[in-house]
């Protein structure tokens, strides 16, 4: 097995600093779909589905949808700050530590799907409302040392969304097959 490709199902993410208009709409209508298709994806997982592994030393899929309520939160408030204040410095935070939370091991996976259904509506309102020139507003994280526009950003949390909703299928594909490793 190809822990590579079970860890990015779908390649890794590949920035564009200036995409086209269609590949812009594209990219928020895969943002604006991605609670639907969570919902659908696991609206009849069982809690011992929702507690499979996607691949060894993976998360649980119930960890995989608290995490993308977490980082598209994390997400949109970057957002907004790119846009009100001038090239800000993010707060990153520790992905790995906060899918260890509590919240991150509720086999209740409602809040977290919620939290996206009206997060994502919020978020598109906020991109769809944005010029050419104010996509190209910019965060720094600190973390890599780099500038992001919200160009390239918009496709990021596009590619996390299919990625993770990926991340899902194939831990309900695997049945449980990596949960011992």
């Amino acid at each position: 097995m190809d822990i590579e490709k079970l860890r990015f199902p779908i390649g890794k993410y590949l920035p564009k600093k200036r995409p086209d208009s269609k590949t812009i709409k594209r990219w928020i209508r895969e943002i604006d779909e991605f609670p639907i298709s969570l919902i659908e994806l696991t609206k009849d997982l069982s809690i011992e589905q929702l507690n499979w592994k996607y691949r060894p030393n993976g998360w649980k899929v119930k960890q995989v949808i608290h995490h993308c309520a977490d980082s598209h939160m994390n997400a949109f408030i970057r957002f907004k700050l790119a846009i009100t204040e001038t090239k800000p410095i993010i707060k990153p935070y520790f992905e790995a530590d906060w899918a260890e939370l509590i919240d991150s091991l509720d086999d209740d996976i409602e809040n977290s799907i919620n939290i996206l259904v009206s997060l994502h509506k919020k978020w598109v309102t906020l991109i769809n409302s944005l010029n050419k020139d104010q996509l190209l507003m910019t965060f720094t994280h600190p973390e890599h040392g780099e500038t992001f526009n919200l160009n390239e950003t918009v496709g990021n949390y596009a590619w996390h969304s299919n990625h993770h909703l990926e991340h899902i299928r194939l831990g309900i594909k695997f049945k449980g097959k990596f949960n011992n490793k």
